[in-house]
């Protein structure tokens, strides 16, 4: 009878603990994960949420993604409910009034998101983390951001999900926002900016290079009103080679740059691109989207977005 009744208390504890999820000990998180291929190199920040921290040229070991702080990287992060002060609770001043804004890297305090899921498939990368609130000082949003990253030659496929679990009664519902889908910062080395603004999308119609817009400005360049109508754009270098980030559902971008042109991965100085598209994020929202990053000669980023559009379309 003791036995048994050991062996039931045994299989009852294994049980619970099937059922209990265990948390990643921090000391045994790698710092980076790695894919890679004959084209590229992409890394991933365990430390930052999973956010991308690295793109390189498979044989050159230089960074084209800027990391200067928690708000560069490409990275996850998305708008909710009302603009808000904060302030008595932590909120930095130079961010208030706020809205509710999980970010995947870490909050402007540098507070860092939470990992709690990783591992590798092939050639796609997932990682899953409890983001944090941009404005506010170490407070975690009550949200999931998950991301599968893919590495297909020169191309990137990145798919993103948000799962919102909110319980605040502070910020209201059915506000609608821009939602950078996703934020992308590449080095302000990069520092010619293209895309397609006809009204002939597709057919191969000469590019346009816009003035890239300073931040000093006052914000970044606004390409609105349904003006990237190939859903694109790319930030190159005086050789046409760069990046380019393609987001099917977006019509609409920020742009420009920080600082001056020239400077690589840890300076101040950056580019940025933001395909954008209007969503209201609610307490249960589920939000999910696709979104490319393209490496290489502009005539080439734009060739893959075109196969890119042709596979989509075909679906």
């Amino acid at each position: 009878m003791r036995l048994l009744i050991c062996f039931l208390s045994i299989l009852i504890f294994v049980s619970s603990q099937a059922q209990t999820k265990i948390p990643l000990k921090k000391s045994t998180i790698p710092n980076f994960m790695e894919v890679s291929n004959d084209s590229l190199r992409v890394k991933l920040d365990l430390t930052r949420g999973g956010a991308i921290a690295y793109i390189s040229k498979s044989d050159v070991d230089r960074n084209i993604v800027n990391v200067h702080d928690e708000g560069r990287y490409i990275q996850q992060s998305y708008y909710g409910g009302n603009i808000i002060n904060r302030q008595e609770e932590g909120q930095k001043k130079a961010w208030s009034p706020w809205s509710w804004n999980p970010i995947q890297v870490g909050d402007c305090y540098k507070n860092r998101a939470e990992i709690l899921e990783y591992k590798q498939q092939g050639n796609t990368l997932y990682v899953k983390c409890i983001p944090m609130l941009w404005d506010m000082k170490n407070k975690p949003a009550e949200a999931i951001m998950e991301q599968w990253t893919t590495l297909e030659g020169n191309v990137i496929k990145v798919q993103n999900k948000l799962t919102c679990h909110r319980t605040d009664t502070i910020y209201g519902e059915g506000k609608s926002h821009n939602q950078e889908l996703p934020a992308v910062y590449p080095i302000s080395a990069l520092n010619n900016l293209y895309s397609y603004f006809g009204d002939k999308p597709f057919t191969g119609e000469p590019v346009n290079k816009p003035k890239v817009v300073n931040l000093t400005s006052g914000f970044w360049g606004k390409y609105k009103n349904d003006m990237v109508t190939e859903s694109w754009m790319a930030f190159v270098n005086d050789d046409f080679w760069g990046m380019g980030v393609y987001s099917p559902k977006c019509t609409n971008f920020l742009a420009g740059m920080s600082r001056e042109p020239g400077y690589e991965a840890q300076d101040r100085a950056t580019s940025y691109m933001a395909p954008l598209n209007k969503e209201s994020l609610n307490k249960n929202t589920v939000y999910e989207y696709t979104y490319y990053l393209i490496v290489g000669d502009l005539n080439n980023i734009r060739k893959n977005v075109y196969d890119l559009n042709e596979s989509i379309k075909s679906k």
